[in-house]
């Protein structure tokens, strides 16, 4: 099972970028598959990150590697033609750990842009640290 992010081309937006210093903790560390960079929100609930993609993609399963203590918590995939119409898809439950954790959806969902809401954090400031992100068809 490969990364969709390899196969098709998209974008992405986040909520905040702490301090708005995106040279050291931007969306872009997201997806640049290293271990040493990460993306840090601003502090604050809820943030989010989304991914839109040229064309509708089919997603199965979702990975992210959060950094302990700065977890998401009351967290849910929303997915929708465009960021203006996401619908709520199904909750996913992370543990409050730094290994990377896969999340199976219930059924599979065809759509353009996908939203992960993380309503709380572990974090009592409500920062989000994610040091990878990966979707699966």
């Amino acid at each position: 099972m490969s990364c969709i992010f390899k196969q098709y081309k998209w974008n992405s937006r986040v909520s905040s970028v702490l301090n708005k210093d995106v040279k050291t903790y931007g969306k872009k560390y997201i997806f640049d598959d290293s271990e040493e960079t990460c993306w840090n929100s601003d502090q604050g609930s809820p943030q989010w990150i989304m991914v839109e993609f040229e064309n509708e993609i089919e997603l199965a399963s979702f990975e992210i590697q959060f950094q302990g203590g700065f977890v998401g918590k009351d967290c849910r995939l929303e997915a929708g033609c465009d960021y203006q119409s996401l619908k709520p898809v199904e909750p996913f439950y992370p543990e409050d750990i730094n290994s990377a954790q896969k999340f199976r959806l219930t059924d599979k969902v065809r759509a353009k842009t996908f939203k992960l809401l993380f309503g709380n954090s572990t974090d009592f400031f409500g920062r989000i640290i994610v040091y990878k992100m990966s979707f699966y068809s």
